[in-house]
């Protein structure tokens, strides 16, 4: 896949955009966990959006204190943004429990799993909420075999701009 990937232009953000929107569209999820782009991340701001227009809720992730899973608040277009920890930004919308989450990486392989930021803010959310997660990015960021652990569970779902990948293959021991 990664032959797809050539530079990280508005086109390619467009096109992993369509293919997000796609997949969530296909689920029964009525509220939708995004996140609000840091720089050189995919801006999934038009996403929320789209997710929005359509009649579903957008949450947006708190980063909470280390150790802790991410909180989410409710966002709609008219959301003031405030500045949490590590630069992020989220609403100052009531909080609220996604029935999907939206988990960016650094890296990931064809079996679904995925390298975050180091925190481990999605591990934990992940295990705690027990909701179907859609990873993205751009098809550039896989490579062959992401290190993992006990506690690391496989996304069954990445999107990237080159299109939908399901990942129900087993890793080799």
């Amino acid at each position: 896949m990664a032959e797809c990937w050539q530079t990280l232009s508005s086109a390619d953000e467009e096109r992993l955009r369509a293919f997000l929107l796609k997949e969530i569209l296909a689920q029964p999820a009525r509220k939708i966990a995004a996140v609000w782009p840091l720089a050189g991340e995919v801006d999934l701001r038009p996403l929320c959006h789209a997710v929005s227009e359509v009649g579903r809720q957008v949450l947006l992730p708190e980063t909470t204190s280390k150790g802790f899973p991410l909180i989410f608040r409710r966002w709609s277009p008219a959301s003031a943004m405030i500045s949490g920890r590590f630069g992020t930004l989220h609403p100052e919308g009531d909080i609220d429990v996604p029935d999907l989450i939206l988990v960016p990486f650094l890296a990931f392989d064809r079996f679904g799993y995925r390298l975050g930021y180091g925190g481990g803010y999605y591990d934990r959310t992940l295990a705690a909420l027990n909701v179907p997660a859609i990873g993205f990015g751009f098809s550039g960021q896989q490579i062959d075999s992401v290190p993992t652990g006990p506690y690391d569970v496989p996304l069954r779902t990445i999107v990237t701009e080159c299109g939908i990948i399901r990942t129900d293959i087993p890793k080799p021991l």
